[in-house]
C-alpha cells in the first residue's frame, strides 16, 4: 500500500510543479512585457502599463512562494508512515472517500481510482486527523465511516 502513497505524493509534486512552472512562466512575459514597453509621448499610459506589469509580477510572485510552500510541506511528508492513527501522510479509506494527507491538490486519479489530497488544515483534514479504522465523524451534515487507515 506504501507504493499507492509513493504514487499519490509524486502526484502531488508533479501538481505543484506545474503550479510552479506557471507562475514562473507568467512572472517571465510580464517582466518581458515590461521591457518590450517602449516609452511614447503619452507617458502616462507608458506609466500604466508599467505599473499593471508589476502588479501582475507580484501576483504571480506570490502564486510562486504558495507553490514553494507546498512544495516544502511535501518534501517533509514521509511515504512510509505506517501508522493506525491519521497522520499527514496518511492513506485514509472510508465510506465516502479516499484521502490522502498531504496537500490541498484536489482530485487525484490512480489506476482508475479518485483519491482527494486534503491538507491537515483543511475542514475535512482537521477531522481525519487522529481517526482510526471504524471511527467516524460528521461534516456538513455528512456521516465519514473511516474503513482502514494505512
Amino acid at each position: 500500500m506504501s507504493d499507492i502513497k509513493k504514487q499519490l505524493h509524486q502526484l502531488c509534486v508533479n501538481y505543484v510543479q506545474q503550479r510552479m512552472d506557471a507562475a514562473q512562466q507568467a512572472i517571465n512575459e510580464a517582466q518581458q512585457a515590461t521591457n518590450d514597453d517602449t516609452k511614447s509621448s503619452a507617458g502616462d499610459k507608458y506609466e500604466t502599463g508599467r505599473e499593471m506589469a508589476q502588479q501582475e509580477t507580484n501576483r504571480n510572485l506570490a502564486q510562486l512562494n504558495e507553490a514553494n510552500k507546498l512544495m516544502v510541506a511535501l518534501n517533509q511528508l514521509g511515504t512510509n508512515v505506517q501508522s493506525d492513527i491519521a497522520v499527514p501522510g496518511s492513506l485514509v479509506i472510508s465510506d465516502n472517500g479516499l484521502f490522502y494527507l498531504s496537500i490541498s491538490a484536489g482530485t487525484l486519479t490512480l489506476n482508475g481510482k479518485s483519491y482527494f489530497a486534503v491538507s491537515p488544515a483543511s475542514p475535512i483534514g482537521v477531522k481525519l486527523k487522529g481517526c482510526k479504522t471504524a471511527d467516524s465523524f460528521v461534516l456538513n451534515g455528512k456521516t465519514y465511516n473511516i474503513e482502514e487507515v494505512l
